[in-house]
């Protein structure tokens, strides 16, 4: 059996840790995914397989992309701290992409840097 694939307690890790960061229950979640909760529970403890429909239905209710499942490496194993980009900063991203020049972008950021130094 190859050692260089994602195990399904590694996506576990993942499932609980961007749940608990979004402050969802495994019951909410359960009811987003179409599954029991008890069944959430499986796939956090790594008891349980998803199959390729519930993954991407997972990855949906979690708002994170799919391959993000996969690309789980040695360095992130069980650090729970991952950040994943929130809809709010990812329409920031969006739209920070979507200026022309690089003076726009520069004052973009300045703008951004100065809010974030307020309390």
């Amino acid at each position: 059996m190859p050692t260089d694939i994602v195990t399904t307690r590694e996506i576990g890790v993942i499932i609980r840790s961007r749940r608990k960061e979004l402050g969802l229950s495994q019951e909410h979640l359960s009811e987003k995914v179409g599954v029991s909760y008890q069944q959430i529970q499986r796939y956090e403890n790594g008891a349980s397989m998803l199959n390729v429909e519930n993954v991407q239905r997972v990855a949906k209710a979690l708002d994170i992309p799919v391959t993000l499942f996969f690309s789980y490496t040695d360095s992130t194993k069980g650090d729970e701290s991952v950040q994943y980009p929130s809809p709010d900063e990812k329409t920031l991203l969006k739209y920070y992409r979507e200026l022309d020049g690089e003076t726009d972008k520069r004052l973009a950021i300045r703008v951004i840097r100065r809010f974030a130094k307020k309390p």
